[in-house]
């Protein structure tokens, strides 16, 4: 170990910080060696001043989620044609980009890590993805709940070698694991060939996909030495995927454990000391309650996944009523000091049923799976405690779930799909936007068929001389899902009332069509009240039912509107997005100009 006294922070401030956190999940004659070999492993990257940094985020920061693959072309690496595409055409857009795992794999699109040092060569390298954060801010995925059975940790497992043959749980196979809460209908332990001769190990997403042991502190230091890795990359913000299922103890539910809370603060408290400027997010996709209880107390993930949205604002669109979004908007707490909702209504996976557990009646619930089926949906199911099988996912694009109503598809499937859009990223939190929704990509049937994944219908590559062919045609639904999408976001970006965790209060209007909120800067300098019509008929909005200050003038940000007569009426076209301000922030020489839609809103 290097002398204390060059250090940034000594070994006893250091121990100070983390020995709570790790007495919580190991004996104290592991931590006895676990704490100098932690601290000699980030020693070099301690920083001197370490205090909590509250300006990771305003109402600025927008992120994209994609693929590493999602756009191709024969003349340049995937990483490399996505950086061309995010620089040609949302340099003014987005500030942050998900790049889903992009590390050698064996399945689940990334998710069954070979490597969690190296980057797919298939995609590119570190070199292409550094490139992509030097105009954007990055984000990475820590598998940390498993890795590949093809990776070398499990290989060395199966040889009976260090270290991998002390990373995995192995049980004997008639171990109860009923109690077993996870997303699969899959068995939970897989047998598996040894050296040793067949052994049970946790599997809780996949055979392919080993659990690891945390209870062996190696692995957790293992962990420290990727998310170090991470940094120096460049990675502003790291992703737990799947990260509720960390802890596991046969005889309980293995999900939300103490010993996973403790673990996730302690990766805060180390990334506290060495880069007070990350972000982690937590990926938990469970009911509202469960999914909160990682914001801790205020040491935990600085941001959450808002999970409940996407099937809730789905539904809203499909019955065109805001009464389950409201419910739901009403329940949930600001989010505490240095934490931020992840706002999102698509992402690589499925829309999650889960968060709509204690929402949706039966019925509307049954009406919502029908309706997606009709619109090309698969359902994937999970395993229950007593044997059963429920929903626990949607596979579907979102811009074709949203091609219709309950009563089937219609004609407002891009204004609907705006709305749902608008109203994301409206609230409270960070927005972000998955590829898919901002080039209005429909269902990849094919790709689904070809995979045998339902998933896959959600993860199209496009060709980019395709694509660049249908975004220069303003009349596809690409060009105009993208131009008006940008516009909105470069208008919101500008706007304080949309600080991630400015002021956030929902409204009561008489009609159960429309859902509002308002939303007030931390400066109390400006006020939007964000309106929507969730329907596909027009309705008249009472402005008196909003008490404005009749001192303000206001306008409405999406079309330039002034609103004189604060006691009139207004009448919103189906599936229209009011932002209703006293004060615009709007720069009109950086904001592209309004996409022509009149041809869309058809009364």
């Amino acid at each position: 170990m290097l002398t204390t006294s060059k250090a940034a922070i000594s070994f006893e401030r250091f121990t100070a910080k983390v020995y709570p956190l790790l007495k919580r999940v190991y004996a104290e004659k592991q931590i006895d060696s676990l704490l100098p070999r932690l601290y000699d492993m980030i020693q070099e990257e301690l920083k001197s001043h370490s205090q909590e940094d509250l300006g990771k985020w305003d109402q600025d920061k927008i992120l994209l989620i994609t693929y590493g693959d999602s756009i191709c072309s024969e003349d340049a690496s995937p990483l490399q044609t996505l950086n061309q595409f995010l620089n040609t055409h949302l340099a003014d857009t987005v500030t942050g980009v998900h790049i889903l795992p992009f590390f050698p794999y064996s399945s689940d699109d990334g998710f069954a890590v070979i490597d969690f040092l190296e980057v797919n060569p298939r995609l590119g390298n570190w070199a292409d993805v550094e490139a992509i954060g030097r105009n954007f801010n990055l984000m990475f995925d820590l598998v940390a709940n498993h890795v590949s059975s093809k990776s070398d940790w499990f290989e060395q497992f199966k040889q009976d070698q260090l270290p991998g043959r002390n990373y995995f749980i192995n049980l004997p196979k008639d171990t109860p694991t009923a109690d077993v809460v996870r997303p699969r209908s899959s068995p939970v332990l897989t047998p598996v060939e040894t050296i040793k001769g067949v052994q049970h190990v946790w599997t809780t997403f996949s055979a392919d996909q080993v659990d690891l042991d945390y209870s062996n502190p190696d692995v957790f230091l293992e962990f420290i030495d990727i998310i170090l890795a991470y940094a120096r990359h460049g990675a502003r913000y790291i992703r737990l995927d799947a990260v509720g299922f960390l802890w596991k103890s046969p005889g309980t539910c293995c999900i939300h454990l103490p010993e996973t809370h403790a673990l996730i603060q302690t990766f805060r408290e180390i990334l506290q000391m060495v880069d007070p400027g990350i972000a982690l997010i937590t990926e938990t996709n469970v009911p509202n309650r469960e999914n909160l209880s990682y914001f801790g107390d205020r040491n935990e993930a600085h941001m959450i996944y808002n999970f409940s949205l996407p099937p809730l604002l789905l539904n809203a669109l499909m019955q065109g009523r805001a009464d389950h979004l409201k419910t739901w908007m009403m329940s949930m707490p600001p989010a505490p000091i240095g934490c931020a909702y992840f706002n999102f209504t698509a992402s690589h996976d499925g829309i999650g049923l889960r968060p709509t557990e204690g929402l949706l009646e039966d019925g509307e619930f049954q009406t919502l799976i029908n309706t997606m089926r009709s619109f090309g949906a698969q359902i994937s199911m999970r395993s229950k405690a007593d044997g059963s099988e429920s929903p626990y996912e949607i596979n579907i694009s979102l811009f074709d779930a949203l091609q219709g109503t309950a009563q089937g598809p219609d004609q407002w499937q891009i204004e609907r799909f705006i709305c749902s859009q608008t109203v994301m990223m409206s609230l409270e939190g960070i927005p972000a936007f998955y590829i898919h929704s901002l080039l209005a990509t429909p269902n990849d049937i094919e790709g689904m068929e070809a995979t045998g994944h339902n998933r896959s219908i959600n993860r199209h590559c496009w060709d980019k001389q395709r694509l660049d062919t249908l975004l220069e045609n303003p009349e596809s639904p690409q060009a105009t899902v993208l131009a008006e999408l940008s516009r909105l976001i470069q208008i919101r970006r500008q706007q304080k009332a949309f600080h991630p965790n400015a002021t956030q209060y929902t409204l009561h209007p008489d009609n159960p069509a429309l859902f509002a909120f308002w939303r007030q800067s931390l400066a109390r300098d400006q006020s939007i009240f964000s309106i929507h019509n969730l329907s596909n008929q027009p309705h008249t909005l009472h402005l008196n039912e909003l008490n404005l200050v009749n001192t303000d003038s206001w306008m409405d940000l999406i079309s330039g509107e002034s609103f004189d007569d604060l006691h009139g009426v207004y009448k919103l076209k189906p599936y229209q997005s009011v932002w209703l301000t006293n004060r615009p922030y709007y720069d009109a020489a950086n904001t592209p100009d309004h996409v022509d839609l009149e041809f869309l809103y058809r009364t």
